[in-house]
């Protein structure tokens, strides 16, 4: 693996021959440029100028989102046409809309210069929302007709490479005439048949799986799908079955990174797409939000202790031992909402299997719990000699477990009827739950058993 020292040498010496080819990947021109920015901007600046326009737009893609708004800010209208004229339809249309939430002015200038299909294609693309599969799609794929024969579609295949038309070729699509899928081919087991051979005469050997998704679909079922069926591209259909594109395995990888991404950015109460952005106010501003609810919460779990004043008064060893429980309660509930919210994003809890899953999380936490319970009673024994206490340790572990348990499932459950995203605000709800209900059974048994 070669170091950034290795790798800006070979790009220096890139920018000054004539540029043939990408001789690092996008991804390493990038990590390159933003080493430059940190270091010198005036530098940073001096590479993307010298960089050709038709690479300049997969190496864009892969900047964040910072630099990538610096990019766009400095080049001209016209660099950033014939960077987005390099891309296929779908980083076309990821580009543009970069653009876009910058510029409306600069969007309509780099439209202008694009070709009308190019425009009318990523129009097209646009009109999808960001957690639709049509969005994500290429539009560029490599098809045959039923009565074409293996020699149509391999010289269909040259041409569309040629002209720059298909980036990644993993397999043929077979259609009808109104481009409804009737089957696929691997390139591989396309290039060893019979070159005279009619697709209509072998169709019925093909081993063909109807897996495709529709534009409207939801990305998280192209993300099961790209799982359950270890896929390398999905075809994506129109409302009437036609075929209109595909989504390639590099987009299901940044599919299933993205989904990821916001879900652990949403359990920490954090907007993924805020964080992205370097506007410190928003960012203030939306973690302030689940801070204060955070503090709401806590300040509830605060007035049950408060409750209980004069039973801590009277036996100071409870006030050592009542973060443990709560701190107990509190991981076993991240853990099953974890699970929980996981099972749901995958698509592994179905209509109907909720009262399973928390059926399951709740025996699994009471199982925890008694252990548990076990353990911290003869600690607390050996710690302040008294057998009862350890007795209102174990009895408040195991419920706080079992709250735990049955909150940690049933909240994102409830989260995703209401159509609410599981992962949002599910751990601040949980850590109500688990602290009210520990302090309250914690300090309310030692009332009743040792205060009396």
């Amino acid at each position: 693996m070669k170091t950034l020292q290795e790798l800006r040498e070979i790009f220096q010496e890139w920018l000054e021959s004539p540029q043939e080819n990408l001789v690092l990947h996008s991804s390493e021109i990038a990590s390159i440029l933003r080493n430059s920015f940190h270091k010198d901007k005036n530098l940073f600046f001096k590479y993307v100028a010298k960089i050709e326009n038709r690479f300049l737009g997969e190496i864009i893609l892969e900047l964040p989102e910072k630099l990538k708004n610096e990019v766009i800010e400095f080049l001209s209208s016209k660099d950033l046409a014939e960077a987005t004229n390099s891309l296929e339809s779908d980083d076309a249309t990821d580009l543009i809309q970069d653009i876009k939430d910058i510029s409306e002015k600069k969007v309509e200038q780099v439209l202008s210069l694009l070709s009308q299909d190019d425009k009318d294609e990523i129009n097209r693309l646009l009109k999808y929302e960001q957690n639709q599969a049509g969005a994500w799609m290429q539009t560029e794929f490599f098809f045959a007709f039923i009565n074409d024969t293996v020699s149509d579609a391999i010289e269909r295949l040259k041409e569309l490479k040629s002209i720059g038309e298909l980036d990644e070729v993993y397999q043929l699509f077979i259609m009808d005439n109104n481009l409804r899928i009737l089957g696929n081919m691997k390139i591989d087991n396309l290039l060893i048949q019979d070159f005279d051979t009619k697709f209509s005469t072998i169709i019925q050997d093909l081993d063909y799986q109807d897996i495709s998704v529709f534009a409207t679909d939801d990305i998280k079922v192209v993300s099961r799908k790209f799982e359950e069926y270890n896929l390398q591209v999905v075809p994506v259909l129109d409302e009437n079955g036609k075929m209109i594109g595909r989504i390639t395995s590099d987009d299901a990888y940044d599919i299933i990174s993205e989904i990821a991404t916001e879900q652990v950015y949403n359990m920490a109460g954090v907007d993924d797409e805020v964080e992205e952005e370097a506007n410190l106010k928003e960012i203030i501003k939306t973690r302030a939000f689940w801070l204060f609810l955070n503090l709401f919460t806590a300040v509830l779990a605060s007035l049950v202790i408060s409750f209980f004043d004069t039973t801590l008064q009277a036996l100071i060893p409870l006030a050592i031992l009542m973060p443990i429980v709560a701190s107990m309660g509190g991981n076993a509930g991240t853990q099953t909402l974890t699970v929980v919210v996981r099972q749901l994003a995958l698509g592994e809890i179905e209509k109907g299997d909720g009262q399973n899953a928390i059926k399951r999380e709740v025996i699994i936490s009471l199982i925890n719990g008694f252990v548990f319970a076990i353990i911290i009673s003869i600690i607390t024994y050996f710690w302040f000699g008294n057998v009862m206490l350890g007795v209102v340790i174990a009895v408040a572990m195991v419920i706080n477990l079992f709250i735990a348990g049955l909150f940690g499932s049933v909240i994102p459950l409830l989260l995703e009827r209401f159509k609410i995203d599981p992962a949002i605000g599910s751990t601040v709800l949980l850590t109500t739950a688990t602290d009210i209900f520990g302090f309250f059974v914690f300090l309310g048994l030692a009332k009743l058993i040792l205060i009396g």
